[in-house]
């Protein structure tokens, strides 16, 4: 895609970690960023930084993402790129030991629904309400009018124990490219995942220094954590790139994830 200085983006997730970094890199390729996150006081001041404008969105609303697009498109005309990095998910073991009571418990289906609804189902809600507005977008070289970058997980391919919830919902994002893609081919719309390893976020930067030795360590090469820069990079060449579509792309120094 060609990039003008009248391209527009939205990121969800945009006030840290991968969605900053992706935020970052698009404003510095001259694209007009709007950020979707609940962080306002983050949000507000990446947006000022990088000449974007801040959205407060819940992603697993559908009112309040509505209102986001309605806000950003008031600002910056109808996007041509989304990157949606935005999660809530929760964590647990399908059965495990119950230390309160000796026995065990289940992974409740509410919150195996939490983050079905969380990952997957929100991923579809942005994509496809993002998607509805580029149809209406005038195509560019190719007859494009946009692309959509999703962020999946490692974990989609090899989830660890405990991630049954995120796991699956991650394996449903990256579902999602191919046959999205072929719904839109004829509309000029991509749509590709990316799959990112062990990424020095915030949440991982707060484990113990330990940790963070062991899990730099387990990277085939290099042998650290995924900077959100090298995130970002990526999701700007997808942007580029018009013909990456329908793909599932792996970011993760080539790790496999054991089981635990």
């Amino acid at each position: 895609m060609q990039i003008t200085n009248q391209t527009a983006a939205v990121v969800t997730g945009g006030a840290s970690g991968l969605g900053e970094a992706s935020a970052r890199a698009l404003a510095d390729a001259g694209i007009k960023v709007a950020i979707f996150d609940l962080n306002a006081e983050k949000g507000e001041a990446i947006a000022k930084e990088i000449g974007g404008v801040f959205c407060n969105v819940n992603i697993t609303d559908e009112d309040s993402v509505v209102a986001g697009f309605e806000k950003a498109r008031a600002a910056h005309g109808q996007e041509r790129v989304l990157v949606h990095c935005a999660q809530t998910s929760r964590g647990g073991k399908t059965v495990g030991k119950n230390r309160d009571t000796g026995g065990f418990k289940r992974f409740s289906t509410a919150d195996y629904e939490y983050s079905i609804l969380g990952i997957l189902v929100a991923s579809y809600r942005l994509a496809s309400l993002s998607a509805l507005g580029m149809a209406e977008l005038e195509p560019l070289e190719d007859g494009e009018r946009g692309v959509i970058t999703l962020t999946a997980s490692a974990a989609a391919q090899d989830a660890q124990v405990g991630q049954v919830g995120y796991g699956s919902a991650k394996a449903g994002v990256n579902g999602l490219a191919l046959p999205m893609a072929r719904d839109l081919m004829d509309l000029g719309i991509r749509v590709n995942s990316i799959m990112p390893g062990i990424f020095a976020t915030p949440p991982m930067l707060g484990v113990p220094p330990k940790v963070l030795e062991v899990l730099s360590a387990s990277v085939p090469f290099p042998k650290r954590l995924g900077k959100p820069s090298e995130f970002g990079s990526l999701v700007l060449e997808l942007v580029r790139n018009s013909y990456f579509n329908g793909q599932n792309i792996r970011l993760d120094g080539a790790i496999r994830m054991p089981p635990r």
